[in-house]
């Protein structure tokens, strides 16, 4: 074959691609990039943005960007069902963020702790800085159970940061909500536990591009062992199977900076480790969130098939100190 392929072909070239080939899975495993297709998931699982929690009994709860913010339980993290919305009569206090009356409600994070249910949305409209940051809790995550606790946190184009794509981190009792998408990237914000919202003004930034537009969003903060990672979704978000959205994560002993990428840069001069791409017929994943489950760390995504966006599970393995898909 290699030398039938060297008459038509330069041999340097056909050996070159063979060591590619042969070397591949090596370099995927050193990056800590695996090309994994998504875990079995059944049921309703056409998803936007899913965030995920468990509740005291072992239900999985996934709420995910739709009007009303779309709720989907499951008993064993397989079998998904659309149970309802979590504001199934509208949200008119976000309309002023959407520019619409009930209007999508954008990539929720959710903490389940000590019996509640915290739920932390977004409201904006694609490329405004008009943005909110809005809280709810319940105690039981299913529709009509949601109590609003109103705004947390907004921008205008006054502000160089965009309020959208919360996520919470409590941290030996002390809450964290990262936030932000493209402008000049991830923030941090401490939170009072007692209120969930802000309890002083200053605000840290966490990582930053400049690339393609500064196009990094979806942040997550989470611990492993030593370490804070921070997972966020690269490039371009919502356009189908020409999405060429990505998840990247970098690593600090702190969780408010000094986030590096694998290779030492650091996240706020553009560096970010790949965890997951586009590869085989998964287009785009992204917009993620990531549980700690009886069996490990959890991460949830989103992916793109030309049949729409749906919801993507697999384990992660920090054996390496890096993030692996399995």
């Amino acid at each position: 074959m290699l030398y039938l392929a060297c008459m038509t072909i330069p041999c340097g070239t056909i050996i070159m691609r063979w060591l590619s080939y042969l070397f591949a899975p090596l370099a995927f495993a050193t990056f800590g990039y695996a090309v994994v297709g998504p875990g079995t998931v059944t049921g309703n699982t056409a998803v936007h943005d899913p965030t995920i929690c468990k509740d005291s009994s072992g239900k999985y709860f996934v709420f995910s960007t739709a009007v009303g913010i779309e709720i989907r339980t499951s008993t064993d993290r397989i079998a998904w069902t659309l149970v309802g919305k979590v504001w199934p009569n509208g949200a008119s206090w976000t309309d002023q963020y959407t520019g619409t009356s009930n209007g999508n409600l954008w990539a929720p994070d959710c903490t389940y702790l000590n019996g509640q249910f915290y739920l932390y949305y977004a409201a904006s409209s694609f490329g405004s800085q008009n943005s909110a940051i809005f809280f709810a809790k319940s105690s039981t995550g299913l529709p009509g159970s949601w109590t609003n606790e109103g705004l947390v946190t907004s921008t205008s184009s006054s502000n160089n940061y965009n309020a959208i794509d919360p996520n919470l981190l409590i941290d030996n009792g002390k809450w964290l909500l990262s936030l932000g998408s493209f402008w000049t990237g991830i923030k941090s914000m401490t939170l009072s536990s007692s209120t969930g919202k802000p309890s002083s003004t200053t605000v840290t930034s966490l990582a930053q591009r400049t690339a393609n537009g500064g196009a990094i969003e979806a942040s997550v903060v989470f611990k492993n062992g030593n370490f804070y990672y921070l997972f966020s979704s690269w490039d371009n978000c919502c356009q189908g199977t020409s999405s060429t959205y990505n998840i990247r994560v970098g690593r600090s002993s702190s969780p408010t900076g000094g986030f590096v990428d694998q290779s030492g840069v650091a996240l706020t001069s553009g560096g970010g480790t790949l965890v997951l791409g586009t590869h085989d017929s998964i287009v785009g994943p992204g917009g993620q969130d990531l549980l700690l489950d009886n069996d490990g760390p959890i991460l949830v995504y989103h992916y793109y098939t030309p049949s729409g966006s749906f919801l993507g599970i697999n384990r992660l393995d920090f054996s390496s100190g890096w993030p692996v898909v399995v």
